[in-house]
């Protein structure tokens, strides 16, 4: 039987690896987790792995923040030390971190063969770090777990040879069907925040290119503030720790945005179902909301996930605040002629719900 260490180090990334995970403990599988503390320590995420009823993870890093070259360089010496003591078969990272490009280059450089769920995903956007991140994991990586076949095809048009590329589906729809299945039992953020199933627009916004740049994080911001003063109904941004600071150091101010504290996963994922549309940057919020059913207005030039776009879930808003406001009317229209018309709404591009079971399948195969 092949050991599996499975490597993560920021919350999305244990969410997606969370049917993965699920399906190693139901096959009593010989594998680890190694958590990084990439963006939290381990003490901090326990709550998380709780909540999401996952046992703990085995080894934590708690690498903490610093440039990429700092961070990147923990990294690669914590995860190495490990694999060399514990040789495992097979290395399993998900997604686009640092996390991700740093255990996959560890384990390349030991012989262990390296799995990357969420495979041949690309935005072509060089100032994202997540993208270089993509491409040099895909190109160390043996099991390319592409999720869609325009993943698979992009992989291939970069010359990974066929053999090693294998379309899965994305573990994201696993994950919301298992989770949003938890979290029903566990909490209610709408009686929390007095708050009426789709009476509200939710907001995620935290990527560098966004927040880091006054310029563009004070355009998000207007548009907000225009949606929130055409439509009339709340807007409920759980900030994240980056971006608050980010506006405070910039001095930006906004009116008609409900601003509150980061939420756990679970409640989020009630909010994001019961949203009348969000507006995100995030590319995992992009398929959360197609799965969901939920009108998506992505707040970027560009997007990793143009089967999106492509199903007519998401549309792409840049960061003018008259385009943004454009486009949640946009967005609005197809929601009320799919009211109207159930049989147009759109089809989730993102597979079954059993891709951590095909993943896992390939791996011990």
């Amino acid at each position: 039987m092949r050991r599996i260490a499975i490597i993560l180090g920021t919350r999305p990334e244990i969410i997606k690896m969370s049917p993965v995970i699920r399906e190693c403990e139901r096959l009593c599988l010989d594998y680890f987790i190694l958590h990084t503390g990439q963006h939290y320590s381990y003490n901090m995420d326990k709550v998380f792995f709780e909540q999401l009823e996952l046992p703990e993870a085995k080894y934590n890093l708690d690498v903490g923040s610093g440039s990429h070259a700092e961070q990147t360089a923990k990294l690669l010496v914590g995860i190495e030390k490990i694999l060399m003591r514990e040789e495992p078969d097979i290395a399993l990272v998900e997604g686009d971190t640092n996390t991700v490009l740093a255990g996959a280059l560890a384990a390349a450089k030991l012989h262990i063969k390296v799995g990357h769920v969420e495979a041949g995903l690309r935005s072509y956007d060089r100032r994202m770090p997540e993208e270089i991140n993509r491409v040099l994991t895909d190109h160390c990586s043996d099991y390319l777990f592409a999720p869609t076949e325009k993943a698979r095809e992009i992989l291939l048009g970069e010359g990974i040879p066929d053999d090693k590329i294998f379309v899965t589906g994305n573990t994201i729809v696993d994950a919301v069907y298992q989770n949003l299945n938890i979290g029903e039992k566990r909490v209610n953020p709408l009686n929390d925040l007095e708050l009426v199933p789709k009476g509200y627009f939710l907001v995620t916004a935290h990527r560098q290119e966004n927040v880091d740049v006054k310029g563009r994080f004070k355009s998000i911001l207007k548009g907000l503030e225009l949606v929130s003063e055409d439509f009339g109904l709340p807007v409920i941004y759980p900030i994240h720790p980056r971006a608050r600071k980010m506006k405070h150091h910039f001095g930006l101010k906004a009116n008609g945005i409900e601003f509150i504290e980061p939420l756990d996963y679970l409640s989020f994922l009630q909010l994001e179902a019961k949203a009348k549309l969000v507006l995100t940057d995030s590319g995992g919020v992009q398929e959360e909301t197609c799965v969901l059913k939920v009108p998506c207005v992505t707040l970027r030039d560009n997007t990793e996930r143009p089967e999106t776009l492509a199903v007519g879930s998401n549309v792409l808003a840049g960061t003018s605040p008259e385009k943004i406001l454009e486009c949640t009317n946009q967005m609005l229209q197809t929601l009320r002629k799919l009211d109207q018309n159930a049989s147009l709404n759109w089809e989730n591009p993102f597979g079954d719900g059993r891709a951590g079971k095909r993943i896992v399948d390939i791996l011990m195969g």
